[in-house]
């Protein structure tokens, strides 16, 4: 009988910018998919040919200061 594949992280990170389609960020990444290396999750899924783009958002941090973030999505 044959083992069913557990999903990678990279798998996992797809997934979530498939349902949520303003992005994910560092911080989402660690929370929801368990990956602590989201830089190197994008790299391993644009290097399957998934096209993603990023921008810069401002959040807010737990201690009140704003700061910059790279968010990544699912191309258009």
């Amino acid at each position: 009988m044959g083992r069913i594949k557990k999903p990678t992280q990279a798998d996992r990170i797809y997934e979530y910018m498939k349902n949520h389609k303003r992005g994910i960020t560092t911080l989402q990444a660690v929370r929801y998919c368990g990956c602590l290396d989201l830089q190197g999750r994008i790299r391993d899924l644009k290097e399957r040919g998934i096209k993603i783009s990023d921008e810069y958002i401002h959040v807010v941090t737990a201690c009140g200061e704003q700061v910059r973030v790279k968010q990544y999505r699912l191309a258009e």
